[in-house]
């Protein structure tokens, strides 16, 4: 599956609001790997639908605009962008309503797979860091380091208003909860390639660790199984 042999393959699963975004990228920078944010590759599909004008449930249609999707992903000062066809889409991928067409649409066998070489091809050498849900069990099955990053579903709704507030959104707690909590029902239990650990994933609950607790952990557990070093 990896197909670069001095390539290596450092997978973050879980569910949305566990800090998988922040620590990969800090990963990804403390290495110079590329990185893969797979959730944002289903979130600009389900985008890319709607500004087409199309139906989230018309599968047909949503497989061939999977097909079609022109996806870069450029790192700037101020964190990773998300080129659609060259229009940054960054911030209009990261709303609530842009979180639930996604995992609307990774719901579909048919897209999914449509997607699965393309995630692939972002490897390359010296590694990749990989962000989503099903990157240690489906895309990179035989990665060198698998990490589960989960937190329970109140945190990371507290996390997502807190989020909120701070660009000036007003933000409902119990509203937020729900929708995470639909959110992880349909992704954990989606027939194909459900939200789970691998079995060979370290399992990290972020709920009572901040960012620089997370990242000292994932660092440790990366440095144990490969020759890959870290300054911390």
């Amino acid at each position: 599956m990896i197909s670069m042999s001095d390539a290596i393959v450092i997978t973050v699963d879980g569910p949305g609001g566990a800090g998988k975004g922040e620590l990969t990228r800090r990963l990804a920078e403390a290495l110079d790997f590329d990185l893969l944010d797979s959730g944002a590759i289903y979130r600009v599909l389900g985008y890319a639908v709607r500004k087409a004008g199309l139906a989230l449930f018309d599968e047909d249609s949503v497989v061939q605009e999977a097909k079609l999707l022109n996806l870069s992903f450029e790192c700037m000062d101020d964190g990773v962008h998300v080129l659609l066809g060259g229009e940054d889409v960054s911030l209009a991928i990261r709303t609530e309503e842009a979180g639930n067409n996604a995992s609307k649409v990774a719901a579909y066998p048919s897209v999914r797979q449509a997607l699965l070489d393309r995630q692939r091809q972002f490897l390359k050498e010296p590694g990749l860091v990989a962000d989503g849900r099903d990157m240690g069990t489906v895309v990179f099955p035989k990665a060198q380091v698998k990490i589960f990053l989960d937190a329970s579903a109140e945190v990371r709704a507290k996390r997502r208003c807190l989020q909120l507030e701070a660009k000036g959104k007003s933000a409902d707690f119990d509203t937020v909860l729900a929708e995470i909590k639909e959110r992880d029902d349909r992704d954990r239990n989606r027939p194909v390639a459900p939200l789970k650990p691998a079995d060979d994933a370290l399992l990290i609950d972020s709920s009572d660790m901040n960012i620089e607790e997370v990242f000292r952990t994932a660092a440790e557990y990366i440095m144990s199984k490969t020759a890959l070093k870290f300054d911390i």
